[in-house]
């Protein structure tokens, strides 16, 4: 929901992503529904760091998380009641907008980056590409005012939401009284995105010792090229560091600098996020301006496609004077290998955070 994270349409059908949009669907609760029985608030993940999230200011409650949910999808929040945040976050694609260099808001308009997945962001301490919101609970401001996005303000989607004949209930279950302000608003947006926590992929399995989860010999060839070249900047288990670098891309077409654009730091420039590895095969195309379309365009680029810059990040600067990442063909598909075991298809297809049914009475 970044204010520059928007994208243009790719005509290619990616069939794997839409039978997991129709096992979304299957499991969806519609607005009359209990959420299932797990549900147990904001839980944390064995072998995870502390979360960075002050839960203390925003406990996740079952009431909170179906009002925030209810909200993420929820179109009102755009000018013209046409865009809400699961527009262009959608669960099927780790809540990216799989297939699209950047995403399309309001009138089809475009913006200018490729949105970052919402995924383990309790993690996280500033958000976006260019790190440019340091508060989760504020980062839906940017995709509600962009004019590229929502084109709206929060002031009248308050005003939409009091008018609504069930918004007001729902605030009063979530938070005590039927007051609707911006802090609640937020706040319970939040407790949805909080809980969209992705550890449960074949790696975590094997990360947590779970009985019969091992890898094969050639993952755990690709763990060890990982390892040594990859996981300075893709840490574990996160599997990102959440640092700003240059990676050696070429300068885009508008000549987008990234961090530099909020901090006006030179050191800055043309440094983005470290995105997470975590669901790659859910969330291309890749990079900020989803320029690459392929895993194997990414790795390529590592390989031999980089370009030097006075910010490219030191890791890439090799003890010969070259720059990227020297692996052999072998090293690649042992890499990707590895790789491909990083995807957590629970995540996609978790009924608690699927798209509420909203029925004709509640829409209106």
């Amino acid at each position: 929901m970044d204010a520059k994270e928007n994208t243009r349409f790719s005509p290619r059908l990616d069939w794997g992503g839409v039978a997991v949009f129709l096992a979304v669907l299957i499991f969806s609760c519609s607005p009359g529904e209990e959420l299932p029985e797990r549900f147990s608030g904001f839980v944390q993940p064995q072998g995870f760091p502390e979360a960075s999230y002050d839960f203390s200011r925003n406990e996740v409650t079952k009431e909170g998380f179906e009002l925030g949910k209810r909200l993420f999808f929820e179109p009102r929040l755009s000018r013209n009641n046409t865009i809400a945040c699961g527009s262009c976050h959608i669960q099927s694609a780790a809540f990216t907008h799989h297939g699209h260099d950047v995403s399309h808001g309001i009138d089809d308009l475009l913006g200018i980056r490729n949105p970052m997945p919402i995924m383990n962001l309790a993690w996280g301490e500033e958000f976006f590409w260019d790190g440019g919101v340091f508060d989760l609970d504020l980062a839906a401001v940017n995709a509600i005012t962009s004019p590229v996005e929502m084109d709206e303000n929060v002031p009248n989607v308050l005003k939409k939401l009091r008018e609504h004949p069930e918004y007001p209930d729902l605030f009063k279950k979530a938070f005590g009284t039927a007051e609707i302000t911006d802090a609640r608003f937020f706040k319970a947006l939040s407790q949805y995105m909080l809980l969209a926590v992705s550890d449960n992929s074949d790696y975590d399995k094997v990360r947590r010792n779970e009985a019969g989860a091992a890898f094969s010999p050639q993952q755990l060839a690709g763990y060890r090229v990982f390892a040594k070249n990859c996981a300075s900047c893709h840490a574990e288990p996160l599997l990102t560091d959440q640092s700003y670098r240059n990676n050696g891309l070429a300068p885009n077409h508008i000549n987008d600098q990234g961090r530099f654009e909020v901090t006006l730091n030179d050191a800055d420039r043309y440094k983005f996020k470290v995105p997470s590895l975590r669901n790659w095969q859910y969330t291309g195309p890749y990079m900020h301006d989803g320029r690459f379309l392929t895993l194997n365009r990414v790795i390529e680029h590592y390989r031999t496609g980089m370009v030097d810059s006075e910010t490219l990040d030191p890791v890439f600067r090799n003890a010969d004077g070259s720059i990227g990442i020297a692996i052999s063909d072998v090293e690649k598909d042992n890499l990707i290998e590895f790789l491909n075991i990083l995807n957590d298809r629970d995540f996609v297809t978790d009924p608690l955070l699927a798209e509420p049914v909203i029925n004709s009475s509640f829409n209106k």
